[in-house]
């Protein structure tokens, strides 16, 4: 009898957990049954076809006896082609082939001919490694980049299940893969401006805003007044990917799959536009089997564009609820619940009606009242009060459009939202995240400001989920105004950004 063990990590949510992979050979040439034990998924248990193939490819031969391999602990499910390489090592192990280490993780796909295949989540698996103490970790080469950023850890990037087996071998010939942190300060995009956007003044103000104080936005307007135009700019002045942050949007883009190949780390904010079709788990995560991140983890710590608000299933759309709160998706199971990071900035915009010229002054709006109504129905109350900042983005009168001369570029916004940022963070929060009890301490009023706030909550019948939203914006107007304290300016700017409440929802 053989026996040999190894072990790798499997990734659920996006905290990685390691698997011990134990291998054993027994029996007679006569018999050569290969059993997966452990709950392996479909994937896992084809796996025996590509690893006898690839040993035979590879010049290792195939062991003419009966193997049993046990994935460990037994009462997780284990999914995905990353146990093919542990799997496959710990056969050669039984063999006598090479001698596994215990202090070596080993996660990757092994194609038919020995060829290392890249499998997600691998900084998942680094970082998971890098706080357990594990010294070395083998992941195929288009993972290596991405594994590194973890640091702690030593990763080989390698190509095939035979350099494998030498770098067990000979390791003092292998070098582990270079830590490479792109600069995210320098990253800058050139194609979207907003000196490019003509008029609109009010709409990037409030863009600026939002942007300072990580406040969600709804933009409202006739088809062709720019509002997407503004959305897809809206990425150039939000102040650059802290290390933590580009790590954990990383991690989520690894997990999902969607990481480029060879990638490192993530240096810009993520930008995410799903359409208006996407399904429940599309949106918000899940799917067959262990679930996956959806488009709101996605943009973690980035921007959720939801362009054409209402045409989105309503179902689809109340799940924003949790994450707006909360800042994380948790998808519960039965035999697991997990949770994804969801902290990102939500950006929507929509027509006044269905036709899209309802309080336009040179088109007529075709819709009655009652569609009208039915209409903006399909965003609920509750959504909105968490929605910060309502505005309306009319059409571009002819002479701005034609106008001459570029408008305030993005660099110039993004310098003043980062000032306003690193005033937020000298506080201890960012202005959208202030927790309630200590609102008052960070936005306190005098006389002026309190005669304005109250005359907007009892006017507009604003719940106290917008007042207290209210508060949070003209915090950060008056960081924007270098302010110590908040005004009745700064407020009666912040209740103009809720005047929709009034003009179409009531």
């Amino acid at each position: 009898m053989a026996l040999s063990r190894t072990r790798s990590a499997a990734v659920y949510g996006i905290e990685a957990h390691f698997i011990d992979v134990e291998v054993d050979m027994y029996g007679s040439s006569n018999q050569r049954d290969f059993i997966t034990v452990g709950m392996p998924d479909t994937a896992v248990r084809e796996s025996r076809e590509r690893i006898k193939s690839a040993l035979l490819n590879s010049g290792f031969g195939y062991p003419g006896r009966s193997v049993t391999i046990n994935l460990a602990p037994a009462n997780v499910r284990k999914e995905g082609a990353g146990f093919d390489l542990p799997m496959a090592l710990g056969i050669l192990g039984a063999m006598g082939v090479c001698t596994l280490p215990e202090d070596h993780l080993f996660v990757g796909e092994l194609s038919l001919d020995g060829t290392l295949r890249p499998v997600r989540g691998t900084l998942s698996i680094a970082v998971a490694a890098q706080k357990d103490g594990i010294r070395n970790l083998i992941v195929p080469a288009d993972n290596g980049a991405e594994a590194a950023i973890a640091g702690g850890v030593n990763v080989y990037g390698l190509h095939h299940l035979s350099e494998v087996v030498g770098f067990l071998r000979e390791r003092e010939r292998f070098q582990p893969v270079e830590r490479k942190v792109a600069d995210s300060s320098a990253v800058t995009d050139n194609e979207h401006d907003f000196k490019d956007v003509r008029g609109q003044t009010t709409a990037k103000r409030a863009l600026e805003v939002a942007a300072a104080g990580s406040h969600n936005v709804l933009m409202i307007g006739p088809p062709g007044s720019g509002k997407t135009m503004l959305a897809k700019r809206f990425p150039g002045i939000l102040p650059p990917l802290s290390f933590q942050e580009a790590v954990e949007t990383t991690q989520v883009h690894s997990v999902a799959g969607v990481l480029a190949k060879g990638m490192g780390i993530l240096s810009a904010r993520p930008f995410r536009a799903p359409h208006h079709t996407v399904s429940d788990a599309g949106f918000i995560g899940g799917g067959i089997g262990i679930p996956r991140p959806g488009e709101v983890s996605l943009a973690h710590n980035g921007v959720l564009f939801l362009d054409e608000l209402p045409e989105f299933q309503r179902n689809v759309l109340e799940m924003l609820r949790q994450p707006l709160e909360d800042r994380c998706i948790r998808l519960a199971r039965s035999t697991m619940t997990l949770s994804f990071p969801a902290s990102f900035l939500l950006i929507g915009a929509m027509n006044p009606c269905p036709c899209g010229f309802y309080g336009d002054t040179t088109r007529e709006c075709r819709c009655t009242g009652a569609i009208i109504q039915r209409y903006l129905g399909k965003l609920s109350g509750p959504l909105l009060d968490r929605i910060d900042l309502h505005v309306e983005v009319p059409a571009v009168p002819y002479q701005e459009l034609r106008g001459k001369g570029n408008g305030i570029p993005s660099s110039e916004m993004r310098e003043r939202v980062c000032a306003a940022r690193a005033v937020q963070e000298k506080r201890g929060f960012i202005n959208a995240h202030i927790p309630s009890g200590q609102l008052r301490d960070f936005c306190e009023l005098d006389a002026a400001g309190e005669r304005t706030l109250e005359l907007a909550v009892r006017k507009m019948g604003l719940s106290a989920r917008a007042h207290d939203r209210i508060l949070k914006v003209a915090r950060t107007v008056a960081d924007l105004d270098h302010s110590a304290s908040v005004s009745a300016k700064h407020l009666a700017e912040a209740v103009q950004y809720r005047s929709l409440d009034r003009n179409y929802w009531q």
